[in-house]
């Protein structure tokens, strides 16, 4: 089979492209590099069935043309990570919603399997935890950028599932827990590479908030075969799926992980939200996936907790620090 991967040279993306082309299928990237970075996918170039396109999916004709070429599309291309989303609003919610219009008018021509990338962010403010696909999506107020991001990708999956209701088009949405794994940057607010960076380079672990807040992490390898599982999976078509972990834990019990799992002289630093972020941010206070929905169609379990998943971040970062050093 032909996959096009929107995005495909970002974190998630990169990672399931590595899996599909190790099953034998053609994988085609586009990523304008915005916020995927060439170095995730170098090791994929001169593969037989890999090829890559720089450009963005805003460009029609071409986008077009590679969704022609496809069995299936995933949907990935979006902004990523809460520092983006709040200082970059305007693209935020433009790459999202018509980004993914786009996509979804071009693969409607054709009829073609498209699997849109959603977030836990669309829960919101709700407090109704585990979060269950069914449940009400509790949004923050529009002068709030931080909630730019979660609307626009509500606003992807009204979408998606009229194209599905309206005009046929099979779709699948996924929406993600804070995947996590090597080749994930920090850059962009992620906080367990910012964790794991700060640990091993001696700087003060920076905790935003009061570090009360909780969060569930998923290994990438788990979330790339759930979504393979979806995907090959007929009865999925048309609905929306949480993939995640449901170990839970404070993001200032995972400095403390990560200061000891490092042997680390950090000190842990709490900075408040408005300095973080901007004045009056806002923040989900736990993010914990209902994971029955999943598992009851496809079997789906998460198969690394936390603090494995660390040790590979961990490995993965050091080993990148080490060509650094030796410069």
């Amino acid at each position: 089979m032909k996959f096009l991967l929107t995005g495909g040279a970002g974190f998630v993306g990169s990672h399931l492209a590595d899996a599909l082309l190790a099953l034998g299928h053609h994988v085609i990237v586009i990523d304008d590099l915005s916020t995927g970075s060439m170095e995730n996918i170098t090791h994929l170039k001169g593969q037989p069935g890999f090829e890559y396109v720089i450009d963005s999916i805003m460009n029609e004709s071409l986008t077009a043309e590679l969704v022609d070429r496809a069995d299936v599309v995933f949907h990935l291309a979006a902004a990523v990570g809460v520092k983006l989303i709040v200082e970059a609003p305007v693209r935020t919610i433009e790459t999202s919603v018509h980004g993914t219009e786009i996509v979804l008018t071009k693969a409607s021509k054709k009829g073609r399997l498209v699997v849109i990338f959603s977030t836990s962010e669309v829960y919101g403010k709700s407090t109704a935890v585990p979060f269950h696909e069914d449940a009400d999506l509790v949004m923050g107020p529009t002068p709030k950028h931080r909630w730019a991001y979660a609307c626009s990708k509500a606003l992807d999956e009204f979408l998606a599932l009229a194209y599905y209701r309206e005009r046929k088009l099979p779709v699948i949405i996924a929406r993600l827990f804070n995947t996590v794994g090597p080749r994930q940057t920090g850059r962009y607010g992620m906080v367990i590479p910012n964790f794991v960076h700060q640990a091993l380079t001696g700087q003060p672990i920076t905790v935003h908030g009061d570090g009360t807040q909780t969060r569930s992490f998923t290994y990438v390898g788990d979330v790339v075969n759930g979504l393979i599982k979806l995907m090959q999976e007929p009865r999925a078509i048309g609905q929306v799926f949480n993939i995640g972990n449901t170990e839970e834990v404070s993001i200032l019990e995972l400095a403390r992980r990560v200061r000891a799992l490092t042997a680390s002289p950090s000190e842990i630093t709490l900075v408040p939200y408005d300095q973080a972020y901007e004045t009056g941010f806002e923040d989900m206070p736990r993010r914990v996936p209902d994971l029955s929905k999943i598992h009851a169609l496809v079997g789906y379990e998460p198969t690394m907790g936390l603090d494995a998943i660390l040790r590979h971040v961990v490995d993965h970062a050091r080993g990148a620090l080490e060509p650094a050093h030796r410069r």
